[in-house]
């Protein structure tokens, strides 16, 4: 199934590892996603202090939120990554695990510092809206 998210990049605009703006077509379906957090099975928090091991575990999280959505990475429009903590390297610690994780997909993306996120010990959390078309339903 090819996904009805639409990247556009501009030659005008500072090169950046991810599309700097995205569209759906009229008649797709928007998914909004609660932010995907490293929580494990248990409930716990995983790896707490590793920033790319909490990323990792995002984007697994959120893989299963857009699978119980009938969506996949290939569907998200926008991505939003959360990491606690003011130092540079934590934060590309979190984008290079997430930008992996989405490939050639390199939607439009913001990567925010912030103080303190919900979970004890959690570190990341990836915020995303897919589209899919609605014959997908």
């Amino acid at each position: 199934m090819s996904s009805a998210v639409h990247l556009i990049r501009s030659a005008d605009l500072a090169a950046a590892p991810y599309a700097y703006a995205a569209t759906a077509p009229v008649g797709s379906r928007l998914i909004f996603l609660a932010g995907a957090c490293p929580l494990e099975d248990d409930g716990s928090t995983t790896a707490p202090g590793d920033y790319a091991a909490q990323a990792a575990r995002c984007v697994e999280t959120l893989q299963t939120a857009l699978h119980a959505s009938g969506a996949t990475l290939t569907d998200v429009i926008s991505t939003r990554v959360l990491v606690a903590s003011s130092t540079q390297k934590d934060l590309v610690a979190a984008w290079d695990v997430v930008h992996a994780a989405f490939g050639d997909h390199d939607v439009p993306s913001t990567l925010l510092g912030v103080t303190v996120l919900g979970y004890d010990q959690q570190l990341v959390e990836i915020e995303a809206v897919a589209a899919i078309s609605e014959e997908a339903r």
